[in-house]
């Protein structure tokens, strides 16, 4: 199906030279001479790269033949994880370069949306937060505070982030997928 840019809107997935992206930012612009047009900027599905692309004002573009899938995610096997579908249990096996820094978030039973490109499994939308127990932390030293207040802590997932002198071991946290910091204690 196409797509007139007078339908752009972020979040929008379109096939351009048959690839898939995903519009991360757009803005119509009307100069005093020549045609309307819309400049955007579009993040690549496959590779995660974001490139500058602008459109006349009108133009159609194809939507990619892309599927989404709510799946749960179940283990790690070598260097792929492996994921099950909600609605029919079928197991698909994600490599670990495909998912990139995405592993580092990854809980058992964990529900992703994956994205499907032509059959084929190019990426997936994490919560923007998750809850994971801290499994290795050293102790803060009451009255280090020239560094910011901060100490190294390592999750279940295997993630290694700066957390406040208070974070303890079982401590589980809360954090941010976007950015990879932490938001804050939870209490259970």
């Amino acid at each position: 199906m196409a797509v007139d840019t007078s339908q752009f809107r972020n979040g929008l997935k379109l096939d351009v030279d048959g690839q898939p992206f995903v519009i991360t930012f757009f803005q119509h612009v009307k100069p005093g001479k020549g045609g309307a047009f819309v400049r955007t900027k579009l993040k690549n599905l496959l590779n995660g790269r974001v490139v500058d692309k602008t459109f006349r004002s009108g133009e159609k573009v194809q939507e990619p033949d892309i599927e989404e899938k709510s799946m749960q995610y179940l283990y790690q096997d070598t260097d792929e994880r492996i994921f099950m579908d909600n609605s029919s249990f079928e197991q698909t096996p994600i490599s670990d370069e495909v998912l990139g820094s995405a592993t580092d978030f990854l809980l058992e039973s964990m529900e992703v949306e994956v994205l499907f490109w032509k059959g084929k499994p190019v990426n997936i939308d994490l919560p923007n937060y998750i809850e994971a127990k801290v499994t290795q932390s050293d102790p803060g030293i009451k009255g280090d505070t020239s560094s910011g207040a901060n100490k190294p802590a390592t999750l279940e997932t295997g993630l290694t982030l700066n957390v406040p002198l208070f974070i303890e071991e079982g401590d589980v946290l809360r954090v941010d997928t976007r950015t990879g910091e932490y938001s804050e204690r939870v209490t259970k």
